[in-house]
């Protein structure tokens, strides 16, 4: 199984990087887990919805070269379903039981995500409508994906 994060930025925190790291290699019992960094479009501060939209068409381009046709892609979006780490689980116990061993899962930047991004996606999840930092949303998101694995594996990690 292949577990991908296509993400917009670089990650620069070194304590975001440790933790993600740290379950990394966790997840490498599991899955071959790898994030994609792809550039985000320098902005100012202020921009007009012509010029927002301008942002996130390139960054969307970046992240669809990023993903192939048979990956089933999670689209994070604040929008998307709401699901707790048990169902969370099951989704991806289900995904690999019918064939789907590429996941890939998508964190846009500041503006969010293109329609072509989330029309490419396969389902959009959300992690409530809290707004958090794209790093730390990549931490929680690998956390949440090494959940699922030790709650398929009836660990008692998730207690």
């Amino acid at each position: 199984m292949n577990i991908k994060f296509v993400v917009v930025g670089k990650l620069k925190e070194k304590y975001f990087k440790q933790g993600i790291a740290e379950y990394a290699k966790r997840l490498s019992r599991f899955c071959k887990f790898t994030i994609v960094e792809v550039p985000d479009e320098k902005a100012p501060e202020s921009m007009s919805q012509a010029e927002m939209d301008q942002v996130m068409a390139a960054e969307g381009e970046r992240i669809l070269s990023k993903i192939k046709d048979r990956e089933y892609v999670y689209a994070l979006a604040i929008l998307g379903k709401e699901r707790s780490s048990e169902e969370f689980a099951k989704e991806i116990k289900d995904l690999t039981t019918y064939g789907h061993s590429d996941i890939t899962f998508v964190i846009g930047g500041s503006l969010g995500l293109t329609p072509a991004v989330l029309k490419r996606a396969n389902t959009q999840i959300s992690f409530g409508r809290f707004t958090l930092p794209h790093q730390l949303m990549r931490l929680v998101l690998t956390e949440q994906v090494y959940r699922a694995f030790m709650i398929n594996e009836g660990s008692p990690y998730h207690k």
